[in-house]
């Protein structure tokens, strides 16, 4: 639009649906920048020929800059190159990933191995929809519509690399009363039981079950998540209640493998483990 004699451009309607942490951070260093200056969301508007709604959406983490507005932010926050270069690493937000699980999720793309305990629900990697619906049906407080289409649609994309990457390898230990659990009812017991016996199937999945008569268990700390990248590193995954924690330390993150290690050791064998998948399915 026209203000005076100069352009003012606007973005209204490119507002981000679920802005990552790159974009809150890149916007909190351009509020830094511009409040060093001494420059108010309306000053600083008209020097970089924005208006001040999108200056504000763009500090806030709520809408991706386009390189014009990096470059004249740049311009009239001292030419330092830091926004230049920030910008390099600006993602969007991914709809139906909760924020403190995304970077593990972009790890979980390029793993050569991931590994997953859990003792709470199927690992998400291993859940069917109808599944993962019932999951997400069970959200306190209660998902609208459109969120339940994001997290469902979310969950399923993660599920892709294990079978676009099948040099990748898949292990799974879970608890034997998440199986017997039924979640979303019978029909979908079934049909997740279904849908695991036919993962396991696979030459890069594994998949193992901890009875609940078992007298020794490495993994009463809580879930857990594993892997290990091209380079040979490995990282680990812990999550609770709305957080999560990725952990890089090299020897925090190896005693957590050893602990995995040793958890499958303790879990039924994979083929016992099928065997009682199907006894279980048998039995509804």
């Amino acid at each position: 639009m026209r203000n005076g004699d100069a352009d003012v451009t606007t973005c209204d309607g490119e507002r981000e649906p679920d802005p990552s942490d790159s974009l809150r951070t890149f916007g909190s260093v351009v509020q830094a920048l511009r409040e060093h200056a001494g420059y108010s969301r309306v000053d600083f508007g008209a020097r970089v020929r924005f208006s001040k709604h999108t200056v504000e959406s763009v500090e806030l983490g709520r809408r991706m800059p386009d390189e014009t507005f990096v470059e004249r932010a740049e311009q009239a926050l001292g030419n330092t190159g830091a926004l230049r270069k920030a910008a390099r690493h600006l993602t969007r937000g991914e709809p139906g990933l909760a924020a403190w699980f995304r970077r593990w999720a972009r790890l979980e793309k390029e793993a050569v191995s991931l590994c997953t305990y859990e003792c709470r629900l199927v690992p998400g990697l291993l859940q069917s929809e109808a599944y993962a619906r019932a999951v997400f049906d069970n959200s306190v407080p209660p998902l609208s519509d459109e969120q339940m289409e994001d997290q469902v649609t979310a969950r399923m994309l993660r599920q892709e690399p294990i079978r676009t990457r099948p040099n990748a390898s898949f292990s799974f230990v879970m608890e034997e009363h998440i199986v017997r659990r039924q979640l979303g009812g019978t029909g979908v017991t079934r049909g997740q039981l279904d849908h695991m016996l036919t993962l396991a199937e696979l030459r890069n999945v594994t998949v193992q079950i901890m009875p609940v008569l078992s007298m020794s268990h490495a993994g009463l700390d809580g879930p857990l998540a594993l892997l290990e990248t091209r380079d040979g590193r490995r990282l680990a995954y812990s999550e609770g209640q709305k957080n999560g924690r990725l952990i890089a330390d090299v020897t925090e993150a190896a005693v957590l493998h050893q602990r995995y290690a040793t958890l499958r050791s303790q879990a039924l064998s994979p083929s016992d483990s099928v065997g009682l998948l199907r006894r279980i399915r048998g039995e509804l």
